[in-house]
């Protein structure tokens, strides 16, 4: 029998609508891929070759638990020039992939009963993690013209007893939008610990994106190369923390994680301090894509209230299409081959939404938007797409 742990799990509709994706495709139709956060750049010749240097050169051994030191001082001196924050590289862990690092930090947060503060709509998966150490997440509804950003006298009324953290991502998974300095000033001050998932951080448009340990030191920081180095295969992220959970955080990575990949480690050097050209060369590219995206969107009568300015997603009130997101998304895949992911993935506040990812081609996107228009009928329908809804 399925454990009760295992059956609280929801599927991640996201991949759900991927993995139909992958057997329409393997059938002949021509899919154009919106519905992941995969950018669709190579990962930087720099860091594929350390990478592939770190193979010849013997480096394909356990690490520390840690992380390599080499590694982790980088981190820290990232973390300086982008925010002027010091930070000991004995305060980070390396993990395989941030995923990993949120695992470890509900680890040692939770207790059976506890609960998690998180913004609706958030990421499909930080709910999951949280039932999964027996606690419960407590949502916050968060509006399209609001940004998307917490309303801290909101975040206050749901603080309980139980309340053990406040997890905030900015840009966010998948609205695409920035929390505002004051804002994160005021969470950070409420004395519950938060938990920043920072991973779309240099994948800002506009503005520019603030970390939490600007405000606070009783917050963890999640982050990893997989967004912003386009190494999303390389499973390598990383935490921040405050000194006293270290040590425990620690045992649990070497008894479920042993350490992350070594060769991935040492790409992940290599990305730091080599790959800024790279990675402002893509991060102007996908600005041009998100311009596109969500002029196209306007265009064919989605609503988009506050533009989005970082990530690679635009989050689309599609409600004078359809109430009902899950089969909008299947329809528009079996429809027109177009691939989107439902805003009920993301929380009961984001239904009659759409999330469209901009990590594809300007070109794809392009002829995505005319496909969508000809079956809204905003425009003719493109050859070799069928129209009407089913």
């Amino acid at each position: 029998m399925i454990s009760r742990r295992a059956g609280q799990i929801a599927s991640f509709i996201a991949m759900d609508v991927h993995e139909r994706a992958t057997v329409l495709k393997a059938k002949g139709s021509d899919i154009i891929h919106l519905e992941l956060g995969d950018p669709d750049f190579p990962t930087p010749d720099c860091i594929r070759e350390a990478g592939a240097g770190a193979i010849r050169d013997g480096h394909t051994h356990y690490t520390h638990s840690q992380g390599m030191l080499a590694l982790r001082e980088a981190i820290c001196a990232d973390h300086f020039d982008r925010y002027g924050i010091e930070v000991s590289p004995e305060r980070v862990i390396v993990t395989a992939g941030t995923s990993a690092a949120l695992f470890l930090v509900m680890a040692v947060l939770l207790d059976a009963g506890d609960e998690v503060i998180v913004s609706d709509p958030a990421y499909a998966c930080y709910p999951n993690f949280i039932r999964l150490f027996d606690s419960r997440p407590v949502p916050v509804d968060v509006y399209e013209e609001d940004g998307f950003q917490y309303r801290p006298e909101a975040v206050v009324g749901k603080i309980s007893p139980k309340t053990k953290g406040i997890m905030i991502n900015s840009p966010a998974n998948p609205t695409g939008n920035l929390l505002s300095e004051e804002r994160m000033a005021q969470i950070a001050s409420l004395g519950i610990p938060v938990i920043s998932d920072e991973i779309y951080h240099g994948l800002v448009y506009e503005g520019r994106e603030r970390s939490i340990l600007e405000f606070t030191d009783r917050a963890f920081v999640l982050n990893g190369f997989s967004k912003r180095f386009a190494m999303t295969g390389w499973r390598l992220g990383y935490l921040i923390a405050p000194s006293e959970y270290i040590r425990a955080m620690q045992s649990i990575q070497q008894n479920f994680f042993i350490c992350a990949n070594s060769i991935s480690q040492i790409a992940g050097i290599a990305a730091l301090k080599e790959a800024a050209g790279e990675v402002a060369r893509m991060r102007s590219i996908f600005n041009e894509r998100r311009l596109a995206m969500i002029r196209g969107l306007r265009e064919i009568g989605f609503g988009i209230s506050v533009e989005p300015t970082g990530a690679f997603y635009v989050l689309a009130n599609c409600k004078a299409f359809a109430r009902d997101s899950y089969r909008e998304a299947f329809a528009l895949l079996n429809s027109c081959q177009v691939a989107v992911t439902p805003g009920i993935d993301f929380g009961r506040n984001a239904e009659g939404y759409l999330r469209f990812s901009y990590a594809n081609s300007l070109a794809r996107i392009e002829e995505a938007l005319d496909r969508l228009k000809g079956y809204y009928g905003k425009g003719p329908v493109p050859s070799g797409v069928r129209d009407g809804k089913s």
